[in-house]
């Protein structure tokens, strides 16, 4: 018979083949293991472990040193294995690896079956056997004898927080059953680690009473007092207060739950109204719906997903439709926060100040709210352990402003929107990113039917593809002209359309009466939220005639390196990479950015602008042209602007590769050189584009 092998996490790493406890190596080997445990047969991604492992600033040699890490743990467990032999446990999975284990091999996945039994059990005689089956299995602190990096990671801290939880469950299965003393010693355990935790306290004290006697558990509750007004300068809460009142109650009777039960926590129900005339956004909306546990799963995990998207495009109409969509299988409520991470009358919401109101709608009394803002986080998810809730953090603007507001429960959901990028969430939190784009022109079309009536559209069908069409997909542009056609009920679509036929892309046809619902306004919350460097070029690629701009020539026009600035706009939902190293900025944008640059760049500062964009592509394009057809004679060209780096191009291949991505830029640029009276400029790129069109077979 083959020796069983067995993985334990809910305390010590540890790995047992029979009898025979395993070496796991080093102690790089035994954080990986945990990392690895802690997910209980299901993938971590190579960035995950990472991060696990090393945080935020791991070494450059870390990729490398997990693979080594894969392979040595390999042969621990498998002592014998051949070195490229993947062996029985350790997986590769979804781009990164996987621990081979169930209920039989793993501590912790044994537990969260008993857990699952106990719960199906419940109001069961047997639903306290279960849990304290399940309890028994935790020998300490997750992850003991690992490092403190491993220890502090969100994968092993939601573990903890999920312990704590279940043994809240417990200790109610167990006063259900008058069964307090087979519980006590596993929930006084927990309660060790976590002496704050109101909820559970309050349950150790019914505990106490029960096995016990009052004196014990009245003893007890003076120690939580205590510890909660030296910690927090509070005093105990409502549901400690109700706990030690039934002790003194009934001083000579056992405590059990046929007894009142303290008062349940508040619900909220905080969801903004759904959206009746919502359309589209059907697989952004499927891929939301996959990254959220379905309904008869067992929640194994919080999970946190970042909407993001351009101004305008529709993030919270989503989030919203979603939320309304799941908040079922939410029973403890839903909260909502607008975070005003872009807003024009104030600053953002501060992370203190949304926790109040949080904690407020939980129940908690304004007087039992701590100051300090790392003690309402700490309450917040004291408050939320245990329970099921949806969170909708609306408009957020960094990590900074989300993250003391994260929930630490098993089982809640927080979607979140921003028009950042929130990187660090996803890095760290292990959130899920669902970028929305413009609609396409089929629910555009929709969108208006929804708003303006169906045989209204249909009825003016050109028209209706002109608004559409100068729209470019953007929600909001769609919901300001859609607003305008029922305000206007006996005005032709036709007119409209022509409203914005003759503003040329302009912006003056999508303001309206509210900054919310003006195109102008809320571009401009995302621009000023910009580092200097990046409003600039944002500006600056006003002036680019498009439709794309390479990484490049955005330098030459900045007149210094621009990927890190590239970035901060494509993280603010500025600018979009459609390919790598290749940018476009949405129509409205683009107007917006042109707007800026006429009006807030001084004279000189816009001609030298124009100068560097023009020089950067003649001076690239003259550098292919020599590669393309070497027996050409060449024109003369001076030294480039100051600031110009014309791009390297390193053979013919890779001439006609740029040529062919440019072709439509160079034109565009040509006709704005000529605009701006850069005939010079005009000639040698004509000179260029016909060199390329006659010379070069293929083109």
């Amino acid at each position: 018979m083959r020796a069983r092998m067995w993985f334990t996490v809910l305390g010590p790493v540890r790995a047992w083949l029979g009898e025979q406890e395993l070496d796991l190596g080093s102690p790089q080997q035994r954080a990986l293991l945990a990392v690895l445990l802690v997910r209980a047969g299901r993938p971590a991604g190579l960035a995950e472990i990472v991060d696990a492992m090393w945080g935020p600033q791991p070494p450059p040699t870390a990729i490398n040193a997990v693979h080594r890490g894969v392979g040595g743990l390999r042969r621990a467990l498998q002592p014998g294995l051949a070195s490229r032999d993947a062996g029985r446990w350790l997986v590769r999975s979804a781009g990164g690896y996987r621990l081979d284990v169930d209920a039989d091999t793993a501590d912790l996945v044994r537990y969260r079956w008993l857990v699952g039994r106990a719960r199906t059990a419940a109001g069961d005689a047997s639903a306290a056997g279960l849990f304290a089956e399940a309890l028994e299995l935790w020998q300490g602190p997750v992850a003991g004898g690992v490092g403190a990096a491993v220890r502090a990671h969100p994968l092993v801290v939601a573990v903890e927080r999920e312990h704590l939880a279940v043994a809240r469950e417990a200790a109610d299965a167990a006063l259900a059953a008058d069964e307090a003393g087979r519980l006590l010693p596993a929930v006084a355990l927990a309660a060790d680690h976590a002496p704050l935790d109101e909820p559970l306290q309050a349950r150790l004290v019914l505990l106490l009473a029960a096995a016990s006697g009052p004196a014990a558990a009245l003893e007890h509750y003076g120690h939580v007092r205590a510890a909660l007004a030296q910690e927090l300068g509070l005093d105990p809460g409502a549901e400690l207060r109700a706990a030690r009142d039934r002790v003194l109650r009934r001083p000579t009777q056992r405590a059990h739950a046929a007894e009142p039960a303290p008062a349940a926590a508040p619900r909220p129900a905080q969801l903004p109204a759904d959206l009746p005339t919502f359309v589209g956004r059907r697989a952004e909306l499927a891929e939301a719906l996959a990254s959220h546990p379905p309904r008869e799963a067992a929640p194994g995990a919080l999970v946190i997903t970042v909407i993001g998207g351009m101004a305008g495009v529709g993030k919270t109409a989503l989030a919203v439709h979603w939320a309304h969509q799941v908040a079922g299988r939410y029973p403890d409520g839903q909260l909502y926060v607008n975070l005003r991470g872009f807003d024009p009358v104030g600053p953002p919401v501060a992370p203190g100040d949304a926790l109040h109101d949080m904690l407020t709608a939980l129940g908690v009394s304004r007087d039992e709210i701590p100051a300090g803002l790392d003690a309402r986080s700490a309450l917040l998810r004291t408050r939320l352990a245990g329970r099921r809730v949806l969170m909708l953090l609306d408009n957020a603007r960094d990590l900074a402003q989300v993250r003391p507001l994260l929930p630490g429960s098993v089982g809640c959901l927080v979607i979140v929107t921003s028009r950042s990028r929130l990187a660090g969430l996803l890095a760290v939190g292990g959130a899920n990113l669902l970028t929305l784009d413009v609609l396409p022109a089929a629910d555009a079309r929709d969108f208006l039917s929804r708003r303006i009536g169906a045989q209204r559209v249909a009825r003016e069908d050109a028209a209706t593809k002109e608004i559409v069409e100068r729209c470019a997909g953007l929600p909001l542009a769609l919901a300001i002209v859609a607003a305008r056609a029922v305000e206007h009920a006996t005005v032709p679509l036709q007119a409209i359309a022509a409203e914005l036929v003759d503003a040329e892309g302009g912006l003056e046809a999508f303001t309206g009466p509210e900054p919310a619902v003006d195109a102008r306004a809320v571009i401009s919350w995302s621009y000023r939220s910009l580092s200097p460097s990046a409003a600039a070029l944002c500006r600056l690629l006003g002036a680019h005639p498009g439709p794309d701009v390479s990484a490049g020539a955005a330098g030459s026009l900045l007149g210094a390196p621009a990927r890190a600035v590239l970035d901060e706009l494509t993280g603010a939902h500025l600018l979009t990479e459609r390919s790598p190293g290749r940018f476009e900025m949405h129509d409205l944008l683009h107007s917006y950015a042109a707007e800026l640059f006429a009006a807030t760049d001084p004279e000189p500062v816009r001609r030298a602008a124009l100068l560097r964009l023009f020089d950067h592509y003649l001076h690239t394009a003259f550098r292919a042209v020599r590669l393309l057809a070497p027996a050409r004679e060449p024109i003369a060209l001076g030294d480039p602007a100051p600031g110009v780096t014309a791009e390297a191009i390193r053979d013919g291949e890779h001439a006609r590769a740029w040529f062919g991505a440019e072709h439509a830029v160079l034109a565009a640029v040509a006709d704005r050189a000529a605009a701006a009276g850069y005939d010079g400029h005009v000639s040698r790129l004509a000179w260029a584009l016909d060199t390329v069109r006659n010379e070069v077979t293929g083109w």
